[in-house]
């Protein structure tokens, strides 16, 4: 577990977390989701929260104002994140060659782990996933790609679907703007309350916070 980082990003509150505004709500909360996930969640009396999470591969964090709602606590990320962005780079002729597939960051950098869903023009679909050097279409294969949906379910993030031009061969480039890729967009997501925290209902599943020390 990579406990440093979490605690590194809310360590700056523990001067302003102050108890006695309401002793049962403000301070630290950690997640409590077994050993291969770390969380932290701190409210704070002049009604701010930071969180983090890490999971596996994946980090996420948020900042923002939180407001009770009755028994609940809600969150609201501010400011809002922007969300990351697939944009098509380049399609290159590439006749007599296998068709390719390659999704970077904008420095040209390869991405591996982007799902997608490639679509033939007989109804019939691929499904698979991108490594760092791309994807290559099985040798021989010529059904006609007529589109392709791309996404990252980790993070939520799926693309509309792109169609594709339709040359007989081509190279295709897929570039993918992280901007605020990380960032929890809480809009509204409330925390309930239980006998030993909260629990908070996202998509995705549940989480469980438990109160903290620090």
């Amino acid at each position: 577990m990579r406990w440093r980082p979490i605690i590194l990003a809310l360590g700056g509150l523990s001067a302003c977390v102050s108890m006695t505004s309401d002793p049962e709500l403000l301070g630290y909360y950690r997640l409590a989701e077994g050993p291969d996930v770390a969380g932290r969640l701190a409210l704070t009396p002049d009604g701010k929260f930071r969180y983090a999470l890490t999971a596996g591969a994946l980090d996420e964090k948020a900042q923002g104002r939180w407001e009770r709602k009755g028994p609940t606590i809600c969150l609201f990320t501010e400011p809002r994140p922007v969300l990351p962005v697939f944009s098509e780079a380049s399609v290159e002729a590439s006749k007599g060659q296998d068709r390719t597939l390659l999704v970077a960051w904008p420095d040209g950098t390869g991405i591996a782990g982007v799902e997608f869903r490639l679509g033939f023009e007989d109804g019939s679909v691929i499904e698979d996933y991108t490594q760092y050097d791309g994807w290559t279409m099985p040798h021989g294969e010529d059904r006609k790609p007529i589109w392709i949906e791309l996404a990252v379910p980790m993070h939520g993030l799926e693309s509309p679907r792109i169609k594709l031009d339709d040359r007989d061969g081509e190279a295709w480039r897929f570039v993918l703007t992280p901007n605020d890729l990380g960032v929890a967009d809480f809009q509204g997501a409330c925390l309930k309350r239980e006998e030993n925290g909260y629990v908070l209902e996202r998509k995705g599943g549940t989480m469980r916070f438990v109160r903290s020390a620090a």
